[in-house]
């Protein structure tokens, strides 16, 4: 798979992703955490939607080049998204029907990342 690939997906996931938290973020939050969302988690949710599709938007593959800034944003948030999702679960807290897909889902990415990201240029 290439870079463009990897990061043409990992902001694609990331898009969408903040798009549903914008809609909709309770029903995010029931999938992916099994819990609902009080009126202020409401709101940060939707500040972290904003957040994930200005990273989506802003790691876009434009032109011939892959940027290597786009490359590690988005191999560091998926690293981190990936093992603070795993935490989540394996401590018992939440068990939402997309907590395991989306923990491997953002692992994998930062596995696949993790070389073109930090390549020499």
């Amino acid at each position: 798979m290439t870079t463009r690939t990897l990061v043409t997906v990992s902001a694609a996931i990331e898009a969408a992703t903040g798009v549903a938290l914008i809609a909709v973020p309770d029903l995010v939050a029931r999938l992916l955490l099994g819990t609902g969302l009080t009126g202020s988690g409401v709101a940060v949710a939707r500040v972290a939607g904003f957040g994930l599709l200005s990273l989506a938007i802003a790691c876009w593959p434009g032109g011939d080049d892959i940027s290597p800034h786009a490359t590690r944003a988005l191999f560091l948030y998926n690293l981190l998204a990936g093992l603070y999702l795993g935490f989540l679960r394996v401590g018992g807290e939440f068990a939402g029907y997309l907590l395991w897909p989306a923990c491997v889902v953002h692992v994998l990415l930062a596995f696949l990342l993790a070389r073109p990201a930090y390549k020499p240029v």
